[in-house]
């Protein structure tokens, strides 16, 4: 086939905006887990999994365990920036976050991954499917939407709440749990919400504080998180929208828009699950994700 120069020029300027793009985004080494075995088939690219805001890795060691065992396929798990084992930074964004995938495969020398990305995770990975599409074999975004919602917006109140837990308390770990868990109570009325929180609560040289850098994700939430990036372009690769049923992360109205940036899209929503729905149904859950994988 021959390109025109002005398609030469266009895939020139698309490359040098790409290194300029990573020359300003400074990437950090995220901490992951590999699932993997000597009876994988090593035909098919791993899978890259990223929890959502207030998440880590280790929220999906079973979901992983199951997804290995069932695909065949190298699962990885890994802690976003400011969350989990992760370096905490200043910074924190949808196009930091996705530098940070590209640079562990990098790392790791994966050419092509499949990704799947729940809440804040699956903005991360749209991100990366439509800037990089090259490394992206498929899309799995859980029960979120690249439609600026305030729904999302929202998510604020809860930072606040957890701004506002004392952890200046004597006693052990357990009884500061119980006060955090009071405190919230009266803005945060899901007791699986607050305990799902709570996990990020530890003791750190006989000192209480959040693992999560919880300074950083308030100061960033707002214009960097609350809001998907200005994008220019599509990912024309498989895509596969997973919600909840009584979620409201993921409305049908949003199809529309979503389908204008993801055109060989489809959507499944899980009946009777809400945001958390790979915690909420993951025997359904894991169902519609290998039945998907295993037409890519």
């Amino acid at each position: 086939m021959i390109k025109s120069k002005s398609f030469l020029s266009m895939t020139c300027l698309l490359k040098e905006s790409r290194r300029s793009l990573s020359a300003k985004l400074e990437p950090i080494k995220m901490s992951y887990t590999s699932y993997e075995s000597a009876a994988d088939g090593g035909q098919k690219p791993p899978i890259i999994i990223m929890h959502g805001l207030f998440g880590c890795k280790s929220n999906w060691n079973s979901l992983s365990k199951s997804l290995h065992n069932m695909t065949h396929r190298k699962v990885i798990t890994v802690d976003a920036r400011n969350h989990g084992d992760s370096p905490h930074t200043l910074e924190q964004s949808y196009q930091l976050m996705a530098e940070d995938v590209k640079f562990l495969m990098e790392d790791l020398g994966v050419k092509k991954a499949s990704l799947i990305g729940h809440s804040m995770g699956g903005r991360t990975m749209m991100y990366l499917a439509i800037v990089y599409p090259e490394l992206v074999e498929s899309l799995i975004p859980v029960d979120i939407s690249p439609v600026n919602s305030k729904e999302v917006s929202d998510i604020q109140s809860i930072i606040d709440v957890l701004r506002g837990v004392n952890l200046d308390v004597n006693g052990p770990i357990s009884k500061v749990r119980k006060l955090a868990d009071e405190h919230m109570k009266s803005s945060i009325e899901s007791p699986i919400l607050r305990q799902f929180l709570l996990t990020n609560l530890i003791e750190v040289n006989k000192k209480y504080q959040w693992r999560i850098n919880l300074e950083s994700i308030y100061v960033n939430f707002k214009n960097n998180l609350a809001v998907f990036p200005p994008i220019q372009s599509t990912y024309d690769g498989q895509t596969y929208f997973i919600g909840g049923g009584d979620s409201v992360f993921l409305k049908p109205t949003d199809h529309e828009a979503i389908k204008q940036i993801f055109p060989s899209v489809k959507f499944d929503y899980i009946p009777g699950a809400g945001h958390w729905l790979h915690a909420e149904k993951p025997h359904e859950f894991l169902k519609l994700v290998t039945l998907f994988l295993a037409t890519v």
